[in-house]
């Protein structure tokens, strides 16, 4: 399997080359690093170059969903690029942990969609983030049509043939549920893959007003446009474009 990592980042000089390094050091399998520097004020891109990884850099900061589909797109143009694992620049997600990815890829050859799941030991888990996890998961899930354990982990793998319905989506922390509803909605079965529960130094980016608002908006129009589907015939060329 050729896989590459993809870490978006926005001011991670802190953690950045200790998982650029850790997860350079997954061998085999990872052939390269990407890493998409959303506009940091700070020293992130260059530490993460020095640690060994492909640095794309955004003049502003765009959102975490910008700088993903940043990084798709430039890994878009290696055929060579079978896989993608998508994990967070804070070390919330342990590099060590891909190769459970690479395994699940390899025993299920039907998901093209591999998500992260913390939920099978929460000892360590704010009871706050517990409760929400579980909450937005059961209503992703609804509207997903498949039960997925943790919707809000970003911890993922993903084939490159599902990079075109990836892109020109949500900007911002909203991209990470509207990936799992459109992969649904084009019949791609999601998998669940066991990773660890990971909280220390690291401070979250999500404004808990503003980045709950956009989630609450993104799936009332995906939840609108399934009621609008049901109107229009059950042919697919009468499908709604996703």
């Amino acid at each position: 399997m050729s896989v590459a990592a993809l870490i978006p980042a926005y001011c991670e000089e802190k953690f950045i080359a200790n998982v650029v390094a850790r997860t350079l050091a997954q061998q085999p399998g990872i052939s390269r690093v990407l890493v998409v520097d959303d506009g940091s004020p700070d020293r992130t891109a260059e530490l993460a170059r020095a640690a060994g990884a492909e640095v794309i850099v955004h003049e502003t900061n765009a959102g975490k969903g910008a700088a993903v589909q940043t990084g798709l797109r430039r890994l878009q143009e290696d055929p060579a690029c079978e896989w993608i694992v998508m994990l967070d620049a804070d070390g919330q997600h342990r590099p060590e942990e891909i190769g459970r990815f690479l395994d699940a890829a390899q025993q299920m050859p039907a998901a093209r969609l591999f998500i992260g799941t913390r939920m099978s030991d929460t000892r360590t888990m704010p009871l706050v983030r517990r409760l929400t996890n579980r909450f937005m998961s059961a209503q992703i899930s609804l509207l997903c049509g498949q039960r997925i354990a943790d919707t809000q982990c970003g911890f993922r793998l993903l084939h490159r043939t599902l990079i075109p319905l990836l892109l020109d989506r949500a900007a911002r922390f909203d991209y990470e549920t509207e990936m799992l509803i459109v992969t649904s909605w084009r019949g791609e079965k999601i998998a669940d893959v066991p990773v660890s529960t990971v909280y220390g130094e690291e401070t979250s980016s999500i404004h808990p007003l503003r980045d709950t608002g956009r989630f609450f908006k993104l799936m009332g129009r995906y939840w609108l446009r399934r009621w609008r589907q049901r109107e229009v015939d059950g042919n697919q060329a009468a499908m709604l474009p996703l």
